[in-house]
């Protein structure tokens, strides 16, 4: 099985990787503000999601 490797896609789509990526922190902040501010249950499950991609991103397992 070969994997994915990021720098095998095709142009447009490492752009997209990668402004992705670096747009994550500054959601991942303003969704925690919002979580503590209004805590919903979706509020909460969005934060995780979007944690659990910055984190993905962030160790490399995407």
């Amino acid at each position: 099985m070969s994997r994915l490797y990021r720098y095998r896609l095709p142009p447009w789509c490492r752009t997209w990787l990668f402004v992705i990526e670096k747009s994550l922190l500054p959601i991942v902040i303003f969704q925690a503000l919002r979580t503590i501010i209004f805590p919903t249950t979706f509020d909460i499950f969005l934060l995780g999601l979007v944690l659990g991609l910055y984190l993905a991103f962030k160790y490399k397992w995407i």
